[in-house]
């Protein structure tokens, strides 16, 4: 899913009509006192990663001055949370808080429902999970025509929320599902949901995260890749995003993995469909190996899909090894592949990475002729003293025995390895 920072996601629900803090986002202490200058009065200062727990990793701080605003900004900018450095800080008016709500749209994807879905608590403030199930109000909304203010009126008061606040209310989330809709979210969260001293409902808090199907509906975003990643993106992460935004004819999904000191050997993985790939994994790691990305094709792709993800993972530096994971019976014409990969390696191999392994694993329908055209297509590159010596071809009979194939690629890897540590010494 696409994910807004809090900043971001705060923006778009301001520009909807939904109330939030005056606030304004800022990359630098300078820019940090400049925004408690222009808000006047105190502020809070909170780190912006995507990752729980801001306050208890330090990053969200409340002041009383501008001074005060810039030198906390410095001590959170400094700070990297699970991973992620904090590269901007959003400073936002401290609110008068009467009383915490949490509040969310989210996708229920249980067969009787299959709708969006609004849970209401009067416990905000807190994990959801840490929530007694009884003081969570739950209700289907109609993907349709989305939560009705009556709806809402029904809500709130399932939740005891007081008569002369009702309204109030259920005008609140009726605003927030049309938003929801509008926005094409998957998951939209406010927690915690204020009401102030003088009785107004503002977002102190906000989680956005966008159906990935619908970015190119939105322009204005601004979304450069719209995808789950455990980090950072990398460069291999924005093109892998590039070749799946512009082609959707089956899966083509391209993740970094990224290189630790501790592996030896890191591969370049091509698995073609999720339980393969998860067998691919398992036995990377039992011999050893490190994927160095991850990059699905499965969903029958057109050959020049496939290529492009083919070329970007050999393109990988200093991987040593290509598996081409094909650990189930594939349904879809497995000759597509087959031609893609020929003319990956064919470009890949004589001039960027002679002798690099390759093991190809590829079963299913159209086995047989997609096996010959890798043979014949790669032939000439597999001879002895060739830039392809290390490819070794596998079809059905090895569709279950990782382990095998796990071997092969280790064996293959390390010799590839001896082999460039002594071009080094000579």
């Amino acid at each position: 899913m696409a994910r807004f920072l809090e900043y971001q996601g705060k923006e778009w629900l301001s520009k909807a009509g939904i109330p939030v803090p005056k606030g304004r986002s800022a990359a630098t202490p300078e820019e940090a006192k400049q925004a408690a200058e222009w808000i006047g009065g105190p502020v809070a200062v909170k780190g912006q990663v995507q990752a729980g727990g801001r306050g208890k990793a330090g990053i969200v701080k409340l002041v009383n001055t501008p001074e005060e605003a810039a030198s906390a900004a410095a001590e959170i900018l400094a700070k990297t949370v699970k991973g992620l450095p904090v590269r901007q800080v959003l400073v936002e008016e401290k609110l008068d808080i009467k009383k915490e709500f949490y509040v969310s749209l989210v996708i229920n994807g249980a067969r009787e429902a299959r709708s969006p879905m609004v849970m209401f608590s009067t416990e905000g403030g807190m994990d959801i999970e840490s929530v007694p199930e009884e003081k969570i109000i739950k209700m289907f909304v109609n993907p349709v025509n989305g939560l009705q203010t009556y709806d809402g009126v029904d809500l709130a008061s399932q939740a005891g929320i007081p008569a002369k606040d009702l309204s109030k209310f259920a005008s609140f989330f009726a605003k927030l599902s049309q938003t929801y809709k509008k926005y094409d979210c998957q998951t939209l969260e406010i927690n915690p949901l204020i009401m102030t001293g003088n009785g107004e409902l503002i977002c102190a808090d906000c989680k956005m995260e966008i159906d990935n199907s619908s970015v190119s509906r939105h322009p204005e975003f601004g979304i450069k890749i719209a995808r789950d990643l455990p980090g950072e993106p990398t460069e291999l992460d924005y093109i892998g995003w590039s070749i799946e935004e512009t082609d959707a004819r089956g899966t083509g999904f391209l993740m970094n993995m990224g290189y630790d000191e501790v592996s030896p050997y890191h591969i370049g993985y091509h698995p073609i469909g999720g339980g393969s790939a998860m067998m691919g994994l398992d036995v990377l790691n039992q011999v050893g190996l490190k994927p160095a990305n991850y990059a699905d094709t499965s969903g029958n792709p057109v050959g020049s899909k496939i290529y492009r993800v083919a070329k970007c993972v050999l393109s990988q530096p200093n991987i040593d090894g290509y598996l081409l994971g094909g650990f189930m019976m594939a349904n879809q014409e497995q000759w597509h592949h087959a031609h893609a990969i020929v003319k990956a390696l064919r470009e890949i191999l004589p001039l960027q990475k002679p002798g690099l392994p390759c093991v190809l694993l590829l079963c299913g329908n159209r086995e047989d002729e997609s096996l010959e055209i890798l043979r014949t297509g790669l032939a000439d590159l597999m001879t002895p003293d060739g830039p392809g010596k290390r490819i070794e071809i596998y079809g059905k009979e090895h569709v279950t025995d990782t382990k095998f194939i796990g071997e092969r690629l280790l064996a293959l890897s390390q010799e590839y390895r001896a082999e460039k540590d002594a071009r080094k010494v000579g």
